[in-house]
């Protein structure tokens, strides 16, 4: 199994190019489902849980193929491949234990696959260990528009004979899963459907951008969707939206390390809120048109206190990144975990490296400024493992991180950006390791 090993102390200085975003481009893959027609999908990052969607899609009938983009110019802001995806016919109605169980997102097929079909046998979800997630809201709605649903030795079985129907449905808080497999089901439902309390991440509205394009009515209104079900689903071209995990992530290792980094292809609109914490505990952020640069300028940060909130407020999925940056803040920071009961497993591997953090429930409090020192440290999840990376490369001496097949669900080349921004970083095999 790879691990990472890392050499801590050096500036990040550089421009690195933002990828597409995962969080996009999963659900908006799985919306190919709803037609026949062709979806041509741009700046798909090259991912491992990209790859297991695939594998899910292919064993549904789905084919996919890449193609080479002719780009007008070297500097061009998307990726240097575009899928392909075409569900002709439905081949299968089961989605197995085999890949769901490696990632959660595949779970959303059963919402189109049982519009389409009448039909959908759908593994119980795997994914991270960052708690509970059930699917309840997911299947609620579904009983909504019309499905009979039960669990059977780890599987949902989801029927509508007669095809869904239209109906509101109103999730007990704003889902992200919840809310894009009902908007895929419900394009598909006889009738209007409306989501109340909806989703309305980034991600999700770039996935009704999406389903948009193929033809279906979306309106949004604050965090209500309505939908205006539709039998004619067309195949259509899209781009996705870059990810902006990955931006914040590297804009916190620029200023963590004491740098300057230059992040292209990118809308700095989407971290409004990450960006002003950033500024207030000491980094400059200069905000230009799908590009930002960002630097410390301040011998010592500044503490903070973030509270994880629902879009626009401050993401989830950036807690352990911030988490890390905080240990070099001068005072105590406090973190509240709002959105899952269990996504501060990254704490203790900090504390191996000498961080200060302190847990009481959903709040988690980081004692700084603390001198981080390099450790062998093991990744529980995709988010935890980058926070153990920016750790890494401010810390004091050598970090090995194990277990890293996390990154490569969601961080795309991860290696080769830090290093073209000076850090000292590579990626081992087991039984080959070398001293640097």
């Amino acid at each position: 199994m790879d691990s990472i090993r890392i050499l801590g102390g050096n500036q990040l200085r550089g421009q690195i190019k933002i990828s597409g975003s995962k969080n996009s481009s999963l659900p908006i893959m799985i919306s190919s489902l709803l037609t026949d027609q062709e979806l041509v999908l741009d700046n798909i990052p090259n991912l491992t849980d990209i790859e297991t969607l695939v594998l899910i899609l292919k064993d549904l009938g789905a084919d996919i193929n890449y193609s080479i983009p002719k780009r007008k110019s070297s500097l061009s802001t998307t990726s240097d491949r575009i899928m392909h995806i075409k569900f002709k016919n439905i081949i299968s109605n089961q989605a197995n234990y085999e890949h769901l169980s490696k990632m959660r997102a595949g779970f959303l097929v059963i919402g189109p696959l049982l519009a389409r079909t009448g039909y959908a046998k759908v593994s119980m979800p795997g994914g991270c260990a960052i708690g509970t997630r059930p699917v309840d809201m997911h299947l609620m709605g579904l009983k909504k528009l019309g499905a009979d649903i039960k669990i059977e030795k780890g599987y949902v079985i989801a029927e509508a004979k007669n095809g869904l129907v239209g109906n509101k449905i109103h999730l007990s808080k704003p889902s992200v899963g919840a809310t894009q497999n009902l908007i895929m089901a419900a394009s598909l439902a006889k009738g209007e459907s409306i989501i109340l309390n909806a989703s309305i991440e980034p991600e999700t509205m770039d996935l009704i951008a999406c389903i948009r394009k193929m033809g279906v009515d979306i309106d949004v209104h604050g965090d209500n969707v309505q939908i205006q079900g539709t039998i004619n689903i067309k195949g259509a071209s899209y781009e996705i939206m870059s990810d902006r995990i990955e931006a914040g992530t590297y804009a916190i290792a620029g200023c963590m390390t004491g740098g300057r980094i230059e992040l292209t292809n990118f809308d700095p609109h989407l971290l409004e809120s990450p960006f002003e914490i950033l500024r207030n505990i000491g980094c400059s952020i200069k905000l230009f048109n799908r590009r930002i640069v960002i630097e410390k300028v301040v011998k010592d940060f500044e503490p903070a206190k973030i509270t994880t909130e629902p879009y626009p407020g401050f993401p989830t999925d950036l807690q352990a990144q911030f988490m890390a940056l905080l240990t070099q803040a001068s005072g105590k920071s406090i973190i509240n975990e709002r959105i899952f009961e269990n996504r501060f497993m990254h704490v203790q591997e900090l504390v191996r490296m000498g961080a200060k953090i302190n847990l009481d429930g959903d709040k988690a409090t980081i004692i700084g400024k603390t001198e981080l020192i390099g450790a062998p440290v093991m990744a529980t999840d995709l988010r935890a493992s980058v926070s153990l990376v920016l750790a890494a490369l401010s810390a004091k001496g050598e970090t090995i991180i194990n277990r890293v097949y996390h990154l490569d669900r969601g961080f795309e080349d991860l290696e080769k950006k830090i290093l073209n921004c000076g850090g000292i970083i590579e990626r081992i095999q087991e039984n080959k390791y070398e001293v640097i």
